[in-house]
């Protein structure tokens, strides 16, 4: 019989200014790192007021990692040091391997009610894939599919597989899921999950519970709203749970529905040696990549 993997860490968003000064909540980042390998940044970049986000991030490097962008609403221009240039709007994924170096730009612009909503998760790349060559995959939401289960749990597959449906990004090294799920009022869902990786959700409407809390974090003066069933945190917008070891997730509404990210990989298991945008196994090659970024000789790829 399939294991329920039960709550490990239940984690609040918190406010941080990055880029040329964009107002966003970091979910997780560097202090959290160890805990979701092989993933080490999830920011929340939801935003009503253009004065908060529209300065943008401007051009910087990055080496090492994998960058995903999701975009709820409003548009994202990214350009690179590779001649790319491109927009990604509500609904698309754009999911950049930085590997060997590269340097980019992404300026949001809200959408015709001002709105900028979406995500950015990094995902580490293993030392023998650290210096391959960069990529772009942008990807539409029209290419990505939508599956809905008998119970009317939604389920927009940007990678993983559900009910046989693969979703457009594959050929990933962590082997990663990224699922945005909807579960309606008064619905219990389950998703099975690969043994050994690590899993979690962030809550981006609505409320859930999602199964027996071993132990539970919450910024000073918050409370979990419970469910009636003992030992079961209900958790809203906001809000990431990272699940323990196990088989599947389990995730049950009352009367709200619920919708969140479900994101998945292999950890590294490896040394992380990180500085700003560049993430490597040891400070030497942290120091190499800063002195070729000052250089001139950071891009190894042209395209």
């Amino acid at each position: 019989m399939p294991t329920t993997r039960k709550i490990r860490e239940v984690l609040r968003s918190r406010p941080t200014l990055e880029g040329a000064g964009v107002h966003l909540n970091r979910v997780f980042g560097f202090n959290e790192a160890p805990l979701f390998d092989p993933f080490l940044l999830l920011d929340d970049f939801r935003a009503d007021t253009p004065e908060h986000y529209r300065k943008g991030f401007p051009w910087h490097p990055h080496r090492g990692i994998e960058t995903i962008t999701y975009v709820l609403a409003g548009d994202v221009e990214h350009g690179d040091s590779l001649g790319n240039k491109g927009t990604i709007s509500s609904g698309d994924v754009q999911w950049m391997t930085a590997g060997s170096g590269i340097v980019h730009q992404e300026m949001p612009h809200g959408d015709s009610k001002g709105r900028m909503y979406g995500f950015q998760l990094w995902a580490n790349l293993p030392a023998d894939s650290k210096m391959m060559n960069p990529r772009y995959r942008d990807v539409t939401s029209a290419q990505i599919p939508v599956v809905t289960l008998a119970n009317k749990t939604k389920i927009k597959i940007v990678a993983g597989e559900v009910n046989g449906i693969k979703g457009p990004v594959g050929d990933i090294v962590i082997e990663p899921e990224y699922l945005d799920i909807t579960v309606p009022p008064y619905s219990a869902f389950r998703h099975p999950t690969k043994k050994g990786h690590t899993v979690f959700a962030y809550i981006i409407g609505g409320q859930g519970y999602f199964g027996k809390a071993e132990k539970t974090t919450f910024a000073k003066g918050e409370e979990a709203n419970q469910d009636p069933a003992p030992g079961k945190p209900g958790v809203g917008n906001g809000t990431l749970v990272l699940f323990g070891a196990g088989d599947e997730i389990a995730v049950e509404t009352n009367h709200n529905e619920v919708r969140f990210l479900l994101i998945a990989g292999k950890p590294i298991a490896e040394p992380i040696a990180w500085r700003g945008p560049i993430v490597m196994n040891t400070q030497e090659e942290l120091q190499v990549a800063f002195e070729e970024y000052q250089q001139g000789t950071f891009l190894k790829y042209h395209g």
